[in-house]
Protein backbone atom coordinates (compact mmCIF):
# COMPACT_ATOMS: atom_id res chain seq x y z
CA UNK A 1 0.00 0.00 0.00
CA UNK A 2 2.80 2.46 0.81
CA UNK A 3 4.23 1.89 -2.65
CA UNK A 4 1.00 3.02 -4.34
CA UNK A 5 0.69 6.13 -2.14
CA UNK A 6 4.30 7.05 -2.80
CA UNK A 7 3.81 6.59 -6.55
CA UNK A 8 2.02 9.93 -6.69
CA UNK A 9 -1.63 9.31 -5.94
CA UNK A 10 -1.41 9.90 -2.22
CA UNK A 11 -3.28 8.21 0.58
CA UNK A 12 -6.72 9.46 -0.49
CA UNK A 13 -6.21 8.18 -4.04
CA UNK A 14 -5.22 4.86 -2.54
CA UNK A 15 -8.41 4.72 -0.45
CA UNK A 16 -10.49 5.56 -3.51
CA UNK A 17 -8.76 2.86 -5.55
CA UNK A 18 -9.41 0.33 -2.78
CA UNK A 19 -13.12 1.20 -2.67
CA UNK A 20 -13.33 1.07 -6.47
CA UNK A 21 -11.97 -2.46 -6.30
CA UNK A 22 -14.11 -3.56 -3.35
CA UNK A 23 -17.36 -1.70 -4.10
CA UNK A 24 -17.21 -0.49 -7.72
CA UNK A 25 -20.90 0.46 -7.67
CA UNK A 26 -20.31 3.24 -5.11
CA UNK A 27 -19.56 6.81 -6.17
CA UNK A 28 -16.57 7.78 -4.03
CA UNK A 29 -16.27 11.29 -5.50
CA UNK A 30 -17.03 12.98 -2.13
CA UNK A 31 -13.80 11.47 -0.78
CA UNK A 32 -11.80 13.51 -3.30
CA UNK A 33 -12.76 16.63 -1.33
CA UNK A 34 -13.81 15.62 2.16
CA UNK A 35 -11.15 12.98 2.87
CA UNK A 36 -8.47 15.44 1.79
CA UNK A 37 -10.07 18.16 3.88
CA UNK A 38 -10.16 15.84 6.88
CA UNK A 39 -6.51 14.77 6.46
CA UNK A 40 -5.47 18.42 6.06
CA UNK A 41 -7.41 19.39 9.16
CA UNK A 42 -5.75 16.66 11.24
CA UNK A 43 -2.30 17.85 10.20
CA UNK A 44 -3.28 21.49 10.79
CA UNK A 45 -4.72 20.66 14.21
CA UNK A 46 -1.54 18.84 15.25
CA UNK A 47 0.63 21.81 14.27
CA UNK A 48 -1.74 24.32 15.89
CA UNK A 49 -1.86 22.39 19.16
CA UNK A 50 1.91 21.96 19.34
CA UNK A 51 2.53 25.65 18.65
CA UNK A 52 0.06 26.84 21.29
CA UNK A 53 1.09 24.29 23.93
CA UNK A 54 4.71 25.50 23.66
CA UNK A 55 3.41 28.68 25.31
CA UNK A 56 1.77 26.80 28.18
CA UNK A 57 -1.73 27.21 26.76
CA UNK A 58 -4.40 24.82 25.58
CA UNK A 59 -6.17 25.44 22.29
CA UNK A 60 -9.37 26.00 24.30
CA UNK A 61 -7.64 28.61 26.49
CA UNK A 62 -6.16 30.25 23.40
CA UNK A 63 -9.71 30.50 21.98
CA UNK A 64 -10.82 32.39 25.09
CA UNK A 65 -7.81 34.71 25.02
CA UNK A 66 -8.26 35.52 21.33
CA UNK A 67 -12.00 36.17 21.80
CA UNK A 68 -11.19 38.60 24.61
CA UNK A 69 -8.46 40.27 22.54
CA UNK A 70 -10.73 40.64 19.50
CA UNK A 71 -13.41 42.27 21.64
CA UNK A 72 -11.27 45.42 21.94
CA UNK A 73 -10.56 47.48 25.03
CA UNK A 74 -11.21 46.83 27.85
CA UNK A 75 -10.79 43.22 26.58
CA UNK A 76 -13.61 41.78 28.63
CA UNK A 77 -16.63 39.58 27.97
CA UNK A 78 -19.11 37.55 30.00
CA UNK A 79 -19.04 33.75 29.87
CA UNK A 80 -22.20 33.89 27.75
CA UNK A 81 -20.58 36.29 25.29
CA UNK A 82 -17.53 34.03 25.10
CA UNK A 83 -19.78 31.03 24.41
CA UNK A 84 -21.58 33.01 21.69
CA UNK A 85 -18.25 33.87 20.07
CA UNK A 86 -18.04 30.34 18.74
CA UNK A 87 -16.70 28.51 21.74
CA UNK A 88 -18.54 25.82 23.65
CA UNK A 89 -21.17 26.02 26.36
CA UNK A 90 -21.02 28.58 29.16
CA UNK A 91 -20.06 25.74 31.51
CA UNK A 92 -17.15 24.77 29.24
CA UNK A 93 -16.07 28.39 29.03
CA UNK A 94 -16.14 28.63 32.84
CA UNK A 95 -13.63 25.78 33.12
CA UNK A 96 -11.33 27.53 30.67
CA UNK A 97 -11.70 30.82 32.52
CA UNK A 98 -10.81 29.13 35.81
CA UNK A 99 -7.53 27.86 34.35
CA UNK A 100 -6.64 31.18 32.69
CA UNK A 101 -7.40 33.06 35.90
CA UNK A 102 -5.20 30.66 37.88
CA UNK A 103 -2.41 31.33 35.35
CA UNK A 104 -2.80 35.10 35.81
CA UNK A 105 -3.89 35.72 32.21
CA UNK A 106 -7.40 36.95 33.02
CA UNK A 107 -9.29 38.32 36.00
CA UNK A 108 -12.98 38.20 36.79
CA UNK A 109 -14.74 41.50 37.44
CA UNK A 110 -18.29 42.22 38.54
CA UNK A 111 -20.29 44.80 36.60
CA UNK A 112 -20.58 48.03 38.61
CA UNK A 113 -24.25 48.51 37.65
CA UNK A 114 -25.37 44.88 38.01
CA UNK A 115 -23.34 42.77 40.45
CA UNK A 116 -24.85 39.60 38.96
CA UNK A 117 -22.90 40.16 35.73
CA UNK A 118 -19.33 38.84 35.78
CA UNK A 119 -16.79 39.72 33.13
CA UNK A 120 -13.54 37.98 32.27
CA UNK A 121 -10.88 40.54 31.38
CA UNK A 122 -7.38 40.09 30.01
CA UNK A 123 -4.62 41.04 32.42
CA UNK A 124 -1.58 42.88 31.08
CA UNK A 125 0.22 39.53 31.08
CA UNK A 126 -2.70 37.91 29.24
CA UNK A 127 -2.72 40.68 26.63
CA UNK A 128 1.02 40.32 26.04
CA UNK A 129 0.74 36.52 25.85
CA UNK A 130 -2.16 36.46 23.39
CA UNK A 131 -0.49 39.06 21.17
CA UNK A 132 2.73 37.02 21.08
CA UNK A 133 1.06 33.65 20.52
CA UNK A 134 -1.39 34.95 17.91
CA UNK A 135 1.39 36.55 15.86
CA UNK A 136 3.27 33.22 15.96
CA UNK A 137 0.03 31.40 15.07
CA UNK A 138 -0.40 33.53 11.93
CA UNK A 139 3.23 32.92 10.93
CA UNK A 140 2.64 29.19 11.37
CA UNK A 141 -0.49 29.35 9.20
CA UNK A 142 1.39 31.35 6.53
CA UNK A 143 4.05 28.62 6.42
CA UNK A 144 1.35 25.95 6.04
CA UNK A 145 -0.12 27.86 3.09
CA UNK A 146 3.31 28.54 1.58
CA UNK A 147 2.82 26.07 -1.25
CA UNK A 148 -0.15 28.04 -2.56
CA UNK A 149 -0.27 31.40 -4.32
CA UNK A 150 -2.30 34.28 -2.85
CA UNK A 151 -4.85 33.80 -5.65
CA UNK A 152 -5.14 30.09 -4.83
CA UNK A 153 -5.62 30.91 -1.15
CA UNK A 154 -8.42 33.36 -2.00
CA UNK A 155 -10.04 30.81 -4.31
CA UNK A 156 -9.80 28.07 -1.68
CA UNK A 157 -11.23 30.37 0.99
CA UNK A 158 -14.18 31.14 -1.28
CA UNK A 159 -14.73 27.45 -2.04
CA UNK A 160 -14.48 26.49 1.62
CA UNK A 161 -17.11 29.13 2.39
CA UNK A 162 -19.37 27.48 -0.18
CA UNK A 163 -18.60 24.07 1.34
CA UNK A 164 -19.53 25.32 4.79
CA UNK A 165 -22.87 26.64 3.47
CA UNK A 166 -23.46 23.34 1.68
CA UNK A 167 -22.83 21.36 4.86
CA UNK A 168 -25.13 23.65 6.86
CA UNK A 169 -27.84 23.26 4.21
CA UNK A 170 -27.46 19.47 4.37
CA UNK A 171 -27.93 19.65 8.15
CA UNK A 172 -31.12 21.69 7.65
CA UNK A 173 -32.39 19.12 5.16
CA UNK A 174 -31.93 16.38 7.77
CA UNK A 175 -33.89 18.32 10.39
CA UNK A 176 -36.92 18.79 8.10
Amino acid sequence: MERRAAAGGGAVAEVIEDWARERPELDTAPLEVLARLHRSFLRYSTRLTASIERHGLSVAGFDVLTALRRSGQPYRLTAGQLADSGLVSSAGVTLRIDRLEKDGLIVRERDAADRRVVYSRLTDEGLARVDEVFAEHLDNERRMLGGMSPAECRQLARLLGKLEHSILAADEDLSD
